[in-house]
């Protein structure tokens, strides 16, 4: 048998042997390079591949530590780390469900308004998850809420991190892409092709996230109507009305600030995702100073007096970003940041509770972020090892020759990879799938000119589907770990089912008009 065919025989086995492993159990960390190293030798003994590859693995992986886009992870991820251990999500669940609750499902409408907002500065969907399984569900159970109704919106909304910027896994995706867009246009004879930055994809993926949020929100108005029972409406004293519109300032203005900030400045061109996510950073420790301080005056003066206070200072500290923003530009906002941090840490390191408490959060935050970004990062050199072995081996050749091979072209191609990715989903993480499949199909698709800017959002909306589908959604155990009794495990597998439904119709949308990806990009950069 000829080593091409022995390859490409190889190549099959080390994609079904990774599949194979990781539904096992076995850690991806370890799994990725390992099964790639053992098809590896077995193609080198055959003589279907050369050793001398594994070469070229180093000056990869020195790729990946000095990419300057990359640098941006670990900052996000300081940021939304950040944000839940200052119980950020907790007031903002609060307020909102006072703001929305005497609406019929208005507490399933401030649960989804709130997660939109912990999308865009958080990221992290675990802590999502449970923060509101563990506020908002036993609040919409005692409203009256059905428990299907209920444990499928918050799992939903959960995943909106996801797919709405500044999102993870769209640095990586850019980055992935980026390499396969840059492959697929020299092998076309482009030796100067349109590069695809974090940026883009950021503004590609903020349109169809809004759908995907309003879609969720159109279902529970349509439950509300449709059965009342299942989304009642909370009967509000006049005591709960009472200082609500400041109370909603005072929740709603300061993660607002740290939105725009950061994603505002990436969409508006004025930052790098690495400088941007440097100013999120800079503001969740800015946001969770201002709350301890906060909470350590409440204990000691009238709370109206303190929220009062808050609403004035968070009103003039707005008006000041704006000001600044305006007149020097995001060096200013950036200068205004650092230096409304030291002057908080100088006036907490003068109040032992307060100080305390911040520098515990603050070494809480950093080992967590040096343990997620260790772990992510591991595993996108163990991919480098697999895309090394499945490419020599003639694997991508194979996927080309398939791919290509589809009834109706690229839409038949884009067609099949969505299908794979969503039932990979059902088994295998979002990391897992794109630093294993998007290196390999991704220069196939761009190939049949796929817009890549397109490609990378139908990916992010199919992949947020794999945290609800069983039997490995992370959302589903994330809610059940912190749920109440009364909701069971199929109560809560019942109820993602209209949810999974509503982001299929999300990805047909986005298929259909591809625009809702594209058009704000060209709309800011250009081309």
């Amino acid at each position: 048998m000829e080593s091409l065919a022995i390859g490409e025989i190889l190549s099959v086995g080390l994609f079904i042997g990774l599949i194979a492993a990781l539904m096992l159990g076995y850690p991806i960390a370890f799994t990725l390079p390992g099964v790639a190293f053992f098809f590896g030798l077995i193609g080198w003994a055959f003589g279907a591949f050369d050793v001398t590859y594994f070469g070229a693995l180093p000056l990869r992986y020195w790729g990946i530590i000095t990419n300057e886009v990359l640098i941006a992870v670990p900052l996000f991820v300081f940021m939304g780390v950040m944000l839940e251990r200052s119980r950020l999500a907790e007031t903002l669940l609060t307020t909102m469900g006072e703001l929305f609750g005497s609406l019929p499902g208005g507490l399933g409408i401030s649960t989804i308004v709130v997660a939109t907002l912990l999308a865009a500065s958080t990221g992290i969907v675990g802590a999502t998850v449970a923060t509101m399984g563990l506020i908002s569900l036993p609040a919409m159970l005692k409203a009256g809420y059905d428990k299907r109704l209920a444990s499928g919106l918050i799992c939903a909304s959960g995943t909106l991190c996801q797919l709405i910027p500044p999102s993870t896994i769209l640095v990586f995706l850019a980055v992935i892409l980026q390499s396969a867009y840059s492959q697929a246009q020299m092998a076309k004879g482009n030796f100067t092709p349109v590069t695809l930055s974090v940026g883009d994809l950021f503004a590609g993926a903020f349109i169809p996230g809004i759908v995907l949020s309003g879609l969720y929100i159109v279902w529970v108005v349509t439950n509300a109507i449709l059965k009342p029972g299942a989304a009642p409406a909370l009967k509000m004293t006049s005591e709960g009305k009472r200082e609500l519109g400041g109370r909603v300032v005072v929740a709603l203005l300061p993660p607002l600030m740290l939105i725009v900030a950061v994603l505002g400045s990436i969409l508006a061109g004025v930052a790098t995702p690495t400088e941007a996510a440097s100013v999120g950073a800079i503001g969740a420790a800015l946001l969770t100073l201002v709350k301890l301080l906060a909470e350590y005056f409440i204990k000691r003066l009238p709370a109206v007096a303190v929220q009062r206070a808050l609403f004035r200072f968070w009103l003039a500290f707005f008006a000041i970003t704006v000001a600044l923003a305006v007149f020097t530009g995001a060096l200013g906002v950036l200068t205004l940041a650092v230096g409304s941090l030291v002057v908080g840490v100088a006036v907490a390191t003068a109040i032992p509770e307060v100080r305390r408490k911040f520098f515990g959060i603050v070494d809480h935050v950093s080992r967590s972020t040096l343990t997620i970004t260790a772990m992510v990062f591991v595993i996108f050199m163990g991919a480098s090892v697999f895309s090394v072995v499945f490419t020599r081996l003639g694997g991508a050749q194979l996927v080309h020759d398939f791919l290509s091979s589809m009834p109706g072209g690229a839409t038949g191609a884009l067609f099949i990879v969505m299908l794979v990715m969503f039932v990979l989903g059902c088994f295998l993480d979002p990391f897992e799938i794109i630093f294993v499949v998007v290196p390999v199909v991704g220069p196939v698709l761009f190939k049949m000119d796929v817009n890549p800017i397109w490609l990378a959002v139908l990916i992010g909306v199919n992949l947020q589907t794999s945290y609800m589908t069983p039997p490995f959604g992370f959302s589903l155990f994330f809610l059940k770990g912190v749920a109440p009794p009364e909701v069971t495990t199929g109560d809560i597998y019942r109820g993602i089912v209209p949810y999974v439904a509503i982001q299929i119709v999300c990805l047909g949308i986005l298929w259909v008009y591809p625009s809702l990806a594209t058009w704000l990009p060209k709309v800011i950069y250009g081309g």
